[in-house]
């Protein structure tokens, strides 16, 4: 979502203040609130502009004033421009010239979320919860989250030399990449045993319409015959809102989708379906994981509160706020949390995910059992949740389930390399109606 807003100056708003009339004796002292508050602020920033050591130009001291004002309040809201501000509108237009992480800092550390499928980190086998400490033999620490992003990104072709730390292995890694253009392809389809399986990577501008050709070209790929559907949002790190609502639905006939709400208690807006519903009726089994975040968690959560879906995996990032993108001039734009997004249900998925219905481990990934997954939960300052709702788990007993005790050599032996996916298809074909063939016998 993009706004043109036209913003008062410091000083000019200082003197709009003054000006405004008293209705109130609460209103009166709310503004000769504020108005301290700003003048503190100005006193502060004309000391620091006579006295620092070395002289600092206007727009600096506004520029930190305003990226700290925003990093008190959550991860998500921020401050672009420039060259920030072209990253911010390349990764929503969906290309940009890196190696395709997603990744957050954590106390001075950059931290990964997820690397997007076949992208150079995805190819050099990174994984959420690995620490990039090096970048080309700088040490990566206590810088801003756009700065690390900066270093990552560049110009295709040209090679970066990264050095990960990960949770559970004694030495570093030291990998060696290649810049592309990240072109993100935000949806996928293919067809495997008679199941259909759309991989859903990102939320950019085309991502509803790319599923729904993508459901169409299943159906006719089958013949109609389609056990079912996997709709695959692992490591998906969300996008636009309203591509999660044509994701969604394209499998729902009716309903509630998702509604956000904001600061007011009467701020709420509500987005359902309209009649339709692609797969017509068959099985469709949603996958998640610790990346799987935001936009990704609204489809996720719209299909398990419809029971329209049956949710398998781990539980998702937790990332249950709305950020409104407000262009403030030709080359700036705030990135401001507005709203909490709920489920059909009324739940929020802030910092506490989507718990799925069924829990399926990653057993392919020999480091699944140790390696620490970053979430939504754990960044500082991130939004606490309103109001909690117990979730409905279908499976849970704490002893060892015996389906999922296989490693990855063993896995690997019989030709599976994703088990997750291995494990949803299956479930497909098992819950698939069978024909049964009656021998008519003569009668005695």
């Amino acid at each position: 979502m993009q706004r043109l807003a036209k913003l008062l100056p410091p000083l000019a708003l200082v003197g709009a203040l003054a000006l405004v009339p008293v209705t109130t004796t609460a209103m009166a002292a709310a503004e000769s609130s504020t108005q301290k508050e700003l003048e503190t602020f100005f006193g502060v920033f004309e000391r620091v502009r006579a006295n620092y050591v070395d002289k600092v130009d206007d727009h600096t001291l506004i520029k930190g004033a305003i990226d700290g004002m925003l990093a008190a309040l959550d991860p998500h809201s921020s401050y672009a421009e420039a060259s920030d501000f072209v990253q911010l509108r390349t990764t929503t237009e969906g290309n940009y010239g890196g190696l395709g992480i997603s990744v957050s800092t954590e106390d001075g550390a950059v931290k990964v979320i997820t690397a997007t499928e076949d992208t150079p980190a995805d190819r050099a086998g990174i994984k959420p919860g690995d620490y990039i400490t090096h970048i080309n033999g700088e040490f990566l620490y206590g810088f801003t989250l756009d700065e690390a992003v900066e270093k990552m990104r560049g110009r295709p072709g040209t090679a970066v030399k990264l050095t990960i730390v990960r949770p559970g292995r004694d030495k570093p890694l030291d990998l060696s990449l290649v810049r592309e253009r990240i072109e993100l392809k935000p949806v996928k389809w293919e067809v495997k045993d008679n199941v259909g399986i759309v991989n859903v990577n990102g939320f950019s501008a085309n991502t509803g319409a790319l599923t729904r050709e993508a459901l169409v070209s299943i159906d006719k790929a089958t013949g109609g015959r389609a056990l079912g559907y996997i709709v695959d949002l692992r490591s998906n790190p969300g996008g636009l809102l309203d591509q999660a609502i044509e994701v969604s639905d394209a499998f729902l006939e009716q309903g509630e989708i998702v509604s956000e709400r904001g600061r007011e208690p009467n701020d709420i807006e509500r987005f359902y379906a309209k009649p339709g519903d692609l797969t017509k009726g068959k099985p469709v089994i949603v996958l998640v994981d610790a990346g799987s975040a935001s936009a990704a968690e609204i489809v996720a959560g719209a299909l398990q509160d419809h029971r329209r879906a049956v949710v398998m995996g781990e539980r998702s990032f937790g990332k249950g706020s709305v950020q409104s993108v407000i262009q403030t001039g030709p080359q700036s734009a705030l990135r401001l949390t507005t709203a909490r997004y709920y489920t059909p249900s009324g739940k929020s998925v802030q910092a506490g995910g989507i718990t799925p219905d069924i829990s399926v481990p990653q057993l392919s990934d020999e480091d699944f059992k140790t390696r620490r997954v970053l979430r939504e939960s754990d960044l500082r300052r991130h939004l606490v949740t309103q109001a909690k709702i117990k979730d409905e788990v279908l499976e849970d007993d704490e002893r060892p389930d015996p389906r999922f005790t296989a490693t990855a050599a063993e896995l690997q032996k019989q030709g599976i390399k994703d088990y997750q996916l291995h494990y949803a298809i299956n479930a497909l074909k098992r819950a698939a109606p069978r024909t049964v063939s009656v021998a008519k016998t003569a009668g005695r």
